[in-house]
């Protein structure tokens, strides 16, 4: 029973990964997909603090999302995916560590992840210098986690939809 159900919330955040960020990017085309970005379903990454489906799931909505893009770079398939992988992973395993109950530092993992691995595959593609691709990669990402992420994280908590979801 408990392996169906991480394959079943797996499976749905990585759906709702895809629909999100498809959504977002048909009405604001580009601010999902270009060094800059402010991708609204990253925010999703929260849910690695509520249970571990989503490590796979956010693993999978982001390599979904890549490879069905017709505007996503052939190397985005791995690198940003492996930088889903890596940042759900460590907000997981780090999820009881915070600053006054808020946990800021798996806040910003994903930013750290995609800002050196995305920063680099941008820096590979389009130039620019690895530093500066990073830079952009990390604003956006600390951007969406730390006020829609946060939003939804409180909203998760508040609610107590932590342990009624996935509890």
């Amino acid at each position: 029973m408990k392996k169906s159900r991480i394959l079943t919330h797996s499976a749905l955040i990585a759906a709702l990964y895809v629909a999100l960020t498809y959504l977002q990017n048909a009405l604001i085309p580009g601010s999902a997909t270009w060094a800059i970005q402010f991708r609204a379903s990253e925010a999703l990454c929260v849910l690695a603090l509520f249970t571990p489906a989503a490590i796979p799931g956010l693993t999978i909505g982001c390599l979904l999302f890549n490879i069905s893009f017709a505007g996503a770079l052939p190397l985005d398939f791995l690198v940003g995916s492996l930088a889903s992988l890596l940042a759900t992973a460590g907000m997981y395993a780090l999820r009881k560590v915070t600053v006054k109950g808020y946990p800021l530092l798996s806040m910003v993992l994903p930013a750290v992840f995609n800002a050196l691995l995305v920063g680099w595959e941008l820096s590979v593609y389009i130039g620019g210098g690895f530093w500066l691709n990073a830079l952009y990669v990390a604003v956006g990402e600390l951007a969406v986690l730390l006020s829609l992420g946060t939003a939804l994280y409180y909203a998760i908590r508040t609610r107590n939809l932590d342990k009624r979801l996935f509890g």
